[in-house]
């Protein structure tokens, strides 16, 4: 790709306890050319001589305070938006020595040659790659592509390019430590902007022991939305199966099918009441009215009645299965469509805010 007259290629580094690697990347990339900004996401005194020696590549950002890899990616953002024009060409890179130059390179021309489009720097996961890398990254792909109806390849890779057009919504995603970077995809979805891949090496020093991801934490950032919706749906999952067991047993002087049809109707009315209360104040925080996002979660239950109870008839008539063991068959089958739907439609962000 040839630096154009109007524009700058930038690399943006957000970097927490570096070490030495980080010197050989940056000298690698001013040799092609790429203006560096280096974010020292707090640091401390011991890692000060690092991005002193930085310097002389490097625009160097810091603060005192350890902040998170969203917020620092941030805090490079704001001051691109700030110093750059609208036809600059950003790539984020990690500062760990898993980015290769040319695969810097590569995600600069994607961004280069596709305007508009989220380019993503996907690795292939072959050779020695560490278990929760491999299953971490499966795990993603799997939530995202069902969820979104996206398919990547690497959700997790921090190698990312874009023209510079797109920052004011870079810096409306939510999140400030690892969860940023998987908000960023979700958040892309929502808006229709297009996601391309460029294949890129996959690269694991020492078993990824410089990786600052707390398994436990960041992994619970990542799937904050979607465990706190898998708990009010398996709370109301068992209201619902409460409140069946008990309609069925008022309508078994109706016949089996008729009886059960009941059963469930009435079962659903009283859980989806307390899923849709549930999930508006706890699980997506939804500040619009909720006149407009009932009215949506009504059509949605309604819809889900209707599929829901034909399969619990084709389950329970038609394949034999008893009534109890298909209704959990049916509500594992539409968790995730519920879920989508309600994220990225009746309860996402943005939609407005209450009077």
């Amino acid at each position: 790709m040839e630096k154009g007259h109007t524009e700058n290629r930038t690399v943006l580094i957000p970097a927490f306890e570096p070490d030495e690697k980080l010197l050989a990347f940056e000298r690698e990339l001013s040799r092609e050319g790429a203006d560096i900004i280096l974010v020292d996401d707090g640091s401390g005194p011991g890692y000060r001589e690092i991005f002193e020696r930085s310097k002389p590549y490097a625009k160097v950002i810091s603060y005192e305070k350890n902040r998170g890899k969203g917020f620092a990616l941030k805090t490079g953002l704001h001051f691109l938006s700030e110093h750059g024009s609208p036809e600059d060409i950003i790539v984020t890179a990690d500062a760990d020595g898993q980015h290769m130059t040319k695969d810097v390179m590569k995600a600069m021309k994607g961004a280069y040659e596709h305007p508009g489009c989220l380019i993503l720097g996907c690795r292939n996961f072959t050779g020695k790659v560490p278990l929760r890398s491999r299953l971490g990254n499966g795990i993603t792909k799997m939530v995202f592509r069902m969820s979104s109806g996206i398919a990547v390849s690497d959700t997790q890779t921090g190698l990312r390019a874009f023209r510079s057009d797109m920052i004011p919504f870079l810096l409306s995603v939510p999140g400030e430590r690892y969860e940023y970077e998987m908000n960023m995809l979700t958040e892309a979805a929502e808006k229709k902007i297009p996601i391309g891949e460029v294949k890129i090496d996959t690269v694991y020093l020492k078993g990824n022991k410089s990786s600052h991801f707390n398994t436990l934490k960041d992994s619970f950032l990542i799937y904050r939305d979607l465990l706190k919706f898998a708990a009010v749906s398996l709370a109301s999952f068992f209201l619902d199966y409460v409140m069946f067991l008990l309609f069925s047993f008022a309508f078994s002087g109706y016949g089996a099918a008729a009886g059960t049809g009941y059963a469930n109707v009435c079962a659903r009315v009283v859980s989806a009441g307390f899923n849709y209360t549930m999930n508006r104040k706890f699980v997506f925080r939804d500040q619009s009215s909720p006149a407009g996002t009932l009215a949506e979660y009504i059509a949605l239950a309604a819809a889900i009645l209707l599929l829901n109870t034909v399969l619990l008839e084709i389950l329970i008539n038609g394949a034999g299965i008893n009534r109890y063991a298909a209704k959990i068959i049916t509500e594992f089958t539409f968790f995730i469509l519920s879920f989508a739907t309600q994220k990225f439609i009746i309860f996402r962000k943005g939609k407005g805010l209450a009077a």
